[in-house]
């Protein structure tokens, strides 16, 4: 077991190859900590007015989580798929061996935007199969009854929440919901002890087990916890991120989830040469190059907490 923690994971702003003019953020992974879960990456971008273009680019070995918060978000990928997304619903991408995609803002000029990005590794059971994708537009919800105010509402996004699950694949025990909390609410979230949990606060203010919350700031609680209090004076919207602690060390380069350098080598060389491995996206005449290697021999990210 892990044991309880009340560790925060300050957001880090970084450069997003395709994306111009946006505000960028990533709190995971951390230095001390590569995973929450299966959960190995979240970004948030925006909330900003600009026009979004990620030309195709490659993954391997995770599935990427796209969670709108304002605006539309055109995906399409090496397997035909081209959806549009919008607030309220999920677009969930496997990688498996192998995939490409691209997304898009909707339309030609700058248009208010603003998302959360996260990536799930797989495990060794499912990380070489095949890439697939799938669009959800209405997933489950539930209403958690509140100590003081009114109750809270729960979207049930990937996995499993409070005993509600989303109709998301999932290939590891995980969850992934967004929380909404009234002003002057405070609510207690049921977790399960044999996971590790973090919140995150995306708008409003909340205080999470007696810690009060900056705005982007993601809290990690740990295991061995079978609740935790929230409250909120003016409301919040929260993301809760959680599951079984992962089961192996990953080696994680730009947009490929693997379990050593030679992998991770592999893939890049295969993208490089434009394999059938990543397939094309259909639509667009450039793709984003892979970046070089560092000069060193890539190695697993193993937590420090």
């Amino acid at each position: 077991m892990i044991g309880q923690h009340r560790l925060i994971l300050e957001p880090r702003e970084v450069p997003l190859g395709g994306v111009r003019g946006m505000n960028v953020l990533r709190a995971l992974p951390h230095r001390n900590l590569p995973t929450i879960g299966a959960w190995c990456f979240l970004d948030r971008f925006g909330p900003a007015d600009t026009k979004m273009r990620v030309e195709p680019h490659p993954h391997i070995g995770l599935q990427t989580v796209t969670w709108p918060l304002v605006g539309e978000i055109r995906h399409r990928d090496s397997l035909g798929s081209d959806a549009d997304l919008r607030r309220g619903q999920l677009n969930l991408m496997t990688a498996g061996n192998g995939i490409s995609h691209s997304e898009y803002s909707i339309g030609d000029d700058p248009v208010p935007l603003d998302a959360l990005q996260l990536w799930v590794v797989l495990p060794e059971s499912a990380r070489h199969g095949s890439p697939g994708f799938e669009r959800h537009t209405e997933l489950p919800a539930l209403t958690l009854p509140a100590d003081e105010g009114a109750a809270a509402e729960a979207t049930v996004v990937l996995g499993d929440f409070a005993g509600v699950r989303s109709p998301a694949t999932v290939h590891t025990p995980i969850v992934g919901a967004e929380i909404v909390l009234s002003p002057g609410s405070r609510v207690r979230l049921p977790l399960r002890a044999d996971w590790e949990h973090a919140l995150m606060l995306v708008e409003g203010d909340a205080v999470v087990a007696e810690h009060p919350l900056d705005r982007n700031g993601l809290l990690y609680l740990g295991d061995s916890r079978e609740s935790v209090e929230v409250s909120s004076g003016e409301g919040a919207l929260l993301f809760l991120l959680g599951g079984e602690p992962f089961e192996a060390d990953i080696v994680m380069w730009w947009n490929f989830a693997g379990r050593s350098h030679d992998e991770i080598v592999g893939a890049r060389e295969a993208w490089e040469a434009a394999s059938d491995r990543f397939g094309v996206v259909a639509g667009h005449d450039v793709r984003i190059p892979a970046p070089p290697l560092p000069p060193v021999r890539l190695m697993p990210r193993s937590r420090k907490i």
